[in-house]
């Protein structure tokens, strides 16, 4: 291939050697290539995961879950909690900071048959879900982290349970090994680790040598997350690190080729050039149109503008057509936008490892409810930890 499309981190890395790399054992499955689609809330339903599962195989999980409103019924989490009917493995993220909530949404995704695989988080940093005992402030606790994943996993049954956290709340606060020592303890199948802290946000590199440190001290899979732009950078971070896997996040967005990159280094194949303009506006339209028809319409669309805008990052577009982007409403309006678009554009190679979604920078101060630093071996749920968050990151 044309190294044009290589950063120099990636240009020399060897190819995947035949049974260099395993697939990652989660429960009864075998998820090969050794790749998971990080949940992001606001991304990753069932349109984004289809179109990401169609270039590669894989595990791909839902966007983040709040089990109380599961608990309670409300429609917009039920239908969060969807899956297409052709989707295998159902793999879902659930949140929570109350062990008996945890327990009756488990009770209930597994009774009615709804999800393969369960997913649960630990890391969210961003402070509406921080300051209130939840995301990456529960580690800090690890009596109540333990009565969390006990929840889950007792009411899971034969259904694998996984967590995910960051390294902690911030560099003094570190929180992972403890973390990961408490999910094998408590018999997750397996523990996945964005190398930042909280305070990080998405800012800065993670920091692949927690990764490690964290593989070193379980013998249960350790999945790796954290600046995976390109397919390349998987295989380094495996043999850098001795992770099973890897996780994919923000390196798929408008980018959900990376997937077959992804499954080609694993196969020890090179991988091929990105797609030029025009092919990527066929993806982006394939993926607006299940948007429109899984949402409806005007929802669908209002939705797909931020994927809108990852898709044609770095391409050639008059002022005019980014404009028309952030108001689109209707398939209609996107296909008059893109009518007269130079589709004969090749891939920018400067939009190769350039940041889609979440650029957030360092927090001074990660928000935690009032006196939680107070008695960290306190198992007590936080007070309205469990309510409706939103959109949490």
């Amino acid at each position: 291939m044309d190294t044009i499309y290589q950063s120099a981190l990636n240009r020399d890395v060897p190819l995947a050697t035949p049974n260099e790399f395993k697939p990652i054992p989660i429960g009864s499955m075998q998820v090969w290539p050794p790749v998971v689609l990080a949940p992001m809330a606001g991304v990753t339903n069932y349109p984004f995961r289809t179109v990401c599962r169609e270039f590669g195989a894989g595990l791909y999980v839902s966007e983040m879950i709040n089990a109380r409103p599961l608990v309670d019924g409300g429609g917009k989490t039920l239908r969060l909690a969807d899956f297409g009917p052709e989707e295998s493995p159902r793999s879902l993220q659930l949140y929570g900071t109350d062990p008996h909530y945890i327990a009756e949404a488990v009770k209930r995704l597994v009774g009615e048959g709804r999800i393969d695989h369960l997913d649960m988080n630990f890391g969210c940093p961003v402070p509406k879900v921080t300051r209130r005992g939840g995301g990456a402030a529960v580690p800090l606790k690890p009596n109540l982290l333990r009565g969390i994943i006990r929840a889950a996993v007792r009411n899971a049954g034969s259904i694998p349970v996984t967590i995910k956290f960051r390294t902690g709340v911030n560099e003094n606060l570190m929180t992972y090994l403890t973390a990961g020592r408490v999910g094998e303890e408590e018999g997750c199948a397996a523990v996945g680790l964005h190398a930042r802290t909280a305070a990080q946000l998405y800012h800065g590199y993670a920091d692949w040598d927690a990764i490690g440190k964290l593989k070193q001290s379980v013998k249960i899979p350790v999945l790796g997350n954290g600046d995976i732009w390109e397919a390349e950078d998987a295989l380094r971070m495996m043999r850098q690190t001795g992770c099973d896997g890897v996780i994919v996040g923000r390196g798929c967005l408008g980018r959900p080729w990376l997937f077959r990159d992804l499954a080609d280094v694993f196969a020890g194949r090179p991988t091929s050039n990105p797609p030029g303009f025009g092919e990527v506006l066929q993806v982006m339209f394939r993926h607006a149109t299940m948007m429109a028809e899984w949402f409806g319409q005007r929802l669908g669309i209002v939705s797909f503008r931020r994927h809108a805008s990852w898709y044609t990052k770095g391409f050639h577009m008059t002022s005019e057509l980014r404009a028309g982007l952030v108001r689109v409403e209707s398939l209609e309006d996107l296909k008059r936008l893109f009518a007269s678009a130079e589709r004969e554009q090749p891939f920018p190679p400067s939009a190769m490892r350039v940041i889609r979604g979440k650029t957030s920078g360092v927090q001074k101060k990660v928000s935690l409810p009032l006196g939680y630093l107070d008695d960290l071996e306190d198992a007590t749920p936080p007070d309205g930890g469990d309510e409706e968050i939103g959109d949490g990151g």
